[in-house]
Order: structure tokens, then sequence, then C-alpha cells
């Protein structure tokens, strides 16, 4: 069974600096490593970051166990396609499977112990987040069919940026206690909701993910629009 691997878009901002940090790094793994070791690292990372979130409701400081995880999920998710790459043991098919169904469990996963953090006073936002995101990764998967094209940023913004800006943020909180307990109330039809500052995090990040899955579809819609027009019937080729 012959697959061809998809053509990998990656023009995000440390791109460059990255993927010689990931070359790099992938020489100095051990033998008995393999790309699978790595994405279970990733996952692990994943289970970190929700208990660091997660705890961060018995004190603050907990989220230097979510920035932690951030970190390992980094690590795996990040290395374990490199690794394949500098060793030539790429596997297209189970490769594939195996990085993006994982991928989705541990958006899942982080997502929702955001969602549960001490930061955030409404669990929707990072749902609504997650959907986004979730919805974005669909979108990507199903051009890397059509188009034979892995998309891995937008806006100059992938999954590696969006963990430096959770981290950042993170750091903040910690250290930053009139940011950390900013409360305000908004109404929202006609019920009261009090919000806090990563729920306004999360809400710019959710308006961002929105406008570039929807700037998206319509872009990719136009695209195969074009490439697989319409058939025509009978009367408008009678009519020709």
């Amino acid at each position: 069974m012959e697959i061809k691997q998809s053509n990998r878009i990656q023009t995000s901002l440390i791109n460059a600096l990255e993927k010689k940090a990931l070359v790099w790094l992938a020489g100095k793994q051990p033998q008995w490593v393999n790309s699978d070791h790595l994405t279970v690292f990733g996952f692990i990372g994943a289970l970190v970051i929700c208990a660091g979130f997660v705890l961060s409701n018995l004190n603050i400081h907990w989220l230097w166990l979510a920035n932690l995880g951030l970190i390992i999920n980094w690590y795996g998710d990040s290395l374990d396609g490199t690794l394949a790459r500098v060793r030539k043991q790429q596997r297209p098919v189970y490769g594939f499977y195996l990085d993006h169904t994982v991928d989705c469990i541990n958006e899942i996963i982080m997502f929702v112990g955001a969602g549960l953090s001490a930061m955030m006073q409404n669990f929707g936002i990072a749902m609504f987040c997650l959907l986004f995101y979730l919805l974005i990764t669909n979108n990507v998967n199903v051009n890397a069919h059509l188009k034979g094209e892995y998309k891995l940023t937008y806006a100059k913004m992938g999954p590696t940026e969006f963990r430096l800006i959770v981290f950042i943020v993170n750091v903040i909180f910690i250290h930053v206690p009139p940011v950390r307990n900013f409360l305000t109330e908004w109404i929202i039809f006609g019920r009261p909701v009090v919000v806090g500052p990563f729920d306004l995090v999360g809400s710019v990040i959710l308006v961002i993910l929105a406008l570039m899955y929807f700037v998206t579809i319509i872009k990719d819609a136009k695209y195969y629009s074009e490439i697989d027009p319409r058939p025509q019937s009978k009367d408008e080729e009678d009519a020709r």
C-alpha cells in the first residue's frame, strides 16, 4: 500500500529556530526511543497540563505544573514526527493516524483542564475554544487528504506559539495578583455573568479561532468549487 505523504506547510514565527532545535534533539535521542514513545510522552504532558490547571484551584502556584506540562507536551508532540524523519523511519499511514488521533485527545484534555482552572469563571468559553480548535483540526486533516497539504500554521501562529502564549499568561497570573484577582460582571442575554481575566483571554482566543476557521473554510470551499465545478444539467446543455 503506497501512501504519499502530505506536504507540510509550516510558516510560524519561530519555525526556523524550532526546526533546528527539534533536529538537534532528535539526534540526541537514545536508539531505544522511537516516535511512539514520544507520542505517549506528549500525551503525558497533556495530562500534566490538565492536573496543573485543576490544582490551581488549591494554590495558584500549581500553574507551574501546567507550564511543565506544556514543555513536556511540546517535546513529545513536536519531536515524534521529527525523529521519524531524521531516522528515515516514516510510517505515513500509521503515523498520521496515531499522531492526529492523539492530538485531538490531548486538545480535549488541555482545554477541559483550562476550563476547570482557578482562572476561568466560565467553563463554556473553554469548550467553545475547544470546539473551534477541533473544527480547524478537522479542516486541516480534510485538506491533507484532498490537497495533499498539511497546514500547521495560520497567521504565523501554530501549536508552539499557542503553547508559548499560555505559558506566559500562566506566569503573569502567578506573579501579578491584580491581574489574577480582576473580576467584572457582564450582562449577557439579560443575565449577570462574572468574567475573570482568563475568560477575557479565552474570549480573545475564541474570536481568533472562529475568524481563522470561517475565513479558511470560505477560501477552501471557493478553491474546491473551482477545481470541481457543478456538472451541467441536460437542460443547460441543450440550451448551449
